[in-house]
């Protein structure tokens, strides 16, 4: 019996907690008194005048994005890609060779004014064979070939963090086709704009 006296001092505690705990305090209107509303905050329309008057220059906040002149700058942003793109050309080589010839050194500086011009932009070289050889040597092959490129181009003033190097080997072939004139499409290397 004396056990159970401390059990029932705290469940009589604990309801007293919870009774006492959930009673909310309720706020008393005085009849006299009233409800004052909270004070609701109006939007003013501009006067119009019927008389034309320009337009001045409106002021925008710094914080504010226009969302028209976001997609601009996104097209912009594609349009200057794109013009990158088009102005890099493929470079070929000889078979089984990653030599730069004297028509891809040429090409090659003529792909660096265009890459100068735009400092942020970033290029993939891939660097590709024609279907002779195994798939391992011509991975390698394609290596070569792509990192003379690249180092062509860091010659020419080209960062070299601006450009990244893949070998697709003998995988990705322009020209299908088991004749000199495919196999010469083929041994070639890709500039490739990737977004920064």
């Amino acid at each position: 019996m004396q056990k159970r006296k401390p059990f029932y001092a705290v469940v009589v505690f604990l309801v007293a907690v919870f009774i006492t705990a959930g009673c909310a305090k309720q706020e008393v209107v005085k009849k006299d008194e009233g409800i004052v509303p909270a004070p609701v905050a109006r939007q003013v329309e501009p006067i119009k005048s019927s008389i034309a008057t320009p337009q001045q220059p409106s002021t925008t906040s710094v914080t504010q994005v226009n969302p028209s002149s976001a997609s601009t700058v996104q097209a912009q942003k594609a349009t200057s890609i794109a013009q990158l793109q088009s102005a890099l050309n493929k470079i070929y080589f000889n078979f089984d060779s990653s030599d730069l010839s004297e028509s891809a050194r040429s090409t090659l500086t003529k792909n660096a004014v265009p890459l100068t011009k735009e400092p942020t932009a970033k290029i993939r070289i891939e660097g590709n064979c024609d279907e002779r050889g195994s798939a391992e040597y011509n991975l390698a092959l394609g290596e070569r070939r792509a990192k003379a490129a690249q180092q062509y181009l860091v010659t020419l003033g080209v960062k070299p963090g601006r450009i990244s190097t893949i070998s697709y080997g003998k995988e990705k072939p322009a020209v299908q086709g088991s004749d000199e004139a495919a196999w010469s499409k083929n041994r070639r290397d890709e500039f490739v704009v990737v977004m920064p």
